[in-house]
């Protein structure tokens, strides 16, 4: 009976130790569903490299665990893959959400990253569009601004002429009403400010006027031409889109259930949703769209890679985010892939493949 007894518990804790092995680390392949998003993930002859990559290899390394990737269209069928089962876990780009956190578990942050805006051309090379530069040049608020100041600067010599013009037998004013004969001054003044006076006033006092309002014009003109030309030149530069709040309005890409889309919808953009990235890239560089805003990482990896002198990006990283590892909810890997990232982070290993694919900062 004792030995009995004694062979049983053996079993058990033989049992239990094997149940530990296996939440540890186990035998079998983890089967890791990912994307294809340079430089998170890369696909060169048949063979995945890219920044998370390396990344789950250090870490598979660490759980002694063989991995079999499984290559997903976008994120919203890498999650799929998660939340049904066909995967262990998933690693790409990968933002840590609310709504995610809801319905997966995610490891610590791997790497901190955020949106931002992808256009045609380079700064000294934006596609130029005349019809569209004039009409934001009538409605600029540059224009505007000196309109109203040339404005009130009419009124001032426009009064004084018609108020000692409108006596004198042979003055410009022809009347001595206040209308029209305030009009007949303003379009002296105006013209005089244009270009030059086509009439000069007949009384003394008038022709002081007359004389300093030239020189004010001058002036007045000058300055007014160096700041015109100036917000043009920066215009030219930058182009349309340089922020989020120029986004409004815009034919603006994405990839398919990303985190960009709601933002676009909420930023009241006209949204077109892809779902490849590389179909993404095509269509701004086929002016299918005006802008794309997608993870910084990989517009900013493009821009200095396939899209060299075809595409650049402009302006901040804004809404930032977080990329992890998702996991389906109460996964046991969660916790053993936290301490393997934690040791690659304390070994210098993770500094190491950071400055690999993102440059030494």
């Amino acid at each position: 009976m004792l030995a009995r007894d004694a062979a049983l518990g053996l079993a058990l804790v033989f049992s239990v130790c094997i149940s530990c092995s296996m939440a540890q680390g186990g035998t079998g392949k983890l089967r890791v569903a990912t994307r294809i998003v340079p430089p998170m993930v890369i696909e060169k002859n048949g063979v995945l490299g890219g920044f998370s990559i390396e990344l789950w290899n250090g870490i598979g390394q660490r759980l002694h665990r063989e991995t079999e990737y499984i290559i997903t269209s976008d994120v919203g069928e890498l999650l799929d893959a998660v939340q049904s089962g066909r995967a262990d876990l998933g690693i790409s780009a990968i933002s840590i959400t609310s709504e995610r956190e809801d319905r997966f578990d995610f490891s610590q942050p791997i790497l901190n990253s955020g949106l931002q805006i992808l256009v045609r051309g380079t700064a000294a090379n934006v596609e130029p569009n005349p019809l569209s530069e004039l009409m934001q040049l009538f409605f600029s608020r540059t224009l505007l601004v000196w309109l109203g100041i040339a404005l009130l600067l009419i009124l001032i010599p426009a009064h004084l002429i018609f108020l000692v013009e409108r006596h004198h037998h042979n003055g410009i004013i022809p009347t001595t009403r206040y209308f029209p004969g305030i009009f007949h001054a303003m379009f002296w003044a105006a013209g005089t400010l244009a270009t030059q006076a086509d009439q000069m006033p007949r009384h003394w006092i008038a022709r002081i006027v007359a004389v300093l309002w030239m020189f004010t014009g001058v002036v007045f003109v000058a300055f007014y031409t160096a700041q015109l030309t100036a917000s043009l030149t920066v215009q030219q530069i930058r182009g349309p889109i340089n922020s989020p709040e120029d986004l409004v309005g815009k034919s603006v890409g994405t990839t398919r259930g990303s985190t960009a889309t709601f933002y676009l919808n909420e930023a009241k953009a006209q949204v077109h949703e892809f779902e490849k990235v590389d179909e993404l890239y095509k269509a701004l560089l086929d002016q299918e769209i005006d802008a794309v805003v997608f993870d910084s990482p990989a517009l900013l990896y493009y821009a200095t890679h396939d899209g060299r002198g075809l595409a650049r990006t402009v302006g901040r990283v804004f809404h930032r985010e977080d990329y992890g590892i998702v996991f389906p909810t109460g996964s046991p890997l969660r916790k053993h892939v936290n301490e393997a990232l934690l040791a690659l982070r304390e070994s210098d290993a993770y500094q190491r493949i950071y400055d690999e694919w993102f440059g030494k900062h």
